[in-house]
């Protein structure tokens, strides 16, 4: 199931960036609703949300760490995750590897969702999946993996 999760994520993400350049460059941007919600072409040449401009290499190795280690993770864990813990660091690696092929090809990565009311970065799809693949994750981690664990523990006994 996470191999779907990942390319899905992936495709969505790299579908989305080709309707931005295409449709959404020419113009700039275009209200969804006026001083709330735009989408903006950007070229984003720092990490999620604009952090750090211009430091590529740094990024890119760092993302390409993160991205192996919930690989390995998955796979070392596949049999003891649940479907939750699964589908969250699924949707982590897969916007990371949308992001990465983004800055292999181009350099930069493309966002467009640009969230005005509250003056927020301008961010893509692939930063939208990390997020909420994080705050899953975390959620799972908190409230549900040391309940396992526990289970486990008592099972055993």
């Amino acid at each position: 199931m996470e191999v779907l999760v990942i390319a899905a994520v992936v495709v969505l993400d790299q579908l989305s960036k080709i309707l931005t350049v295409k449709l959404l460059k020419p113009i700039g941007t275009f209200p969804i609703i006026e001083d709330v919600l735009h989408l903006t072409y950007v070229e984003n040449t720092g990490a999620s949300f604009g952090i750090l401009k211009d430091h590529r290499w740094v990024f890119m190795t760092v993302s390409t760490v993160a991205i192996l280690a919930i690989l390995i993770l998955l796979i070392v864990w596949r049999d003891r995750l649940s479907p939750m813990g699964g589908f969250s660091m699924a949707m982590i690696v897969g916007g990371g590897i949308g992001n990465m092929i983004d800055r292999i090809a181009y350099g930069y990565v493309v966002d467009m969702i640009d969230f005005r009311l509250i003056h927020f970065a301008v961010f893509n799809v692939a930063d939208s999946f990390i997020v909420v693949g994080t705050i899953l994750l975390a959620v799972y981690v908190l409230f549900f993996e040391s309940r396992n664990e526990h289970d486990q523990t008592a099972a055993d006994c």
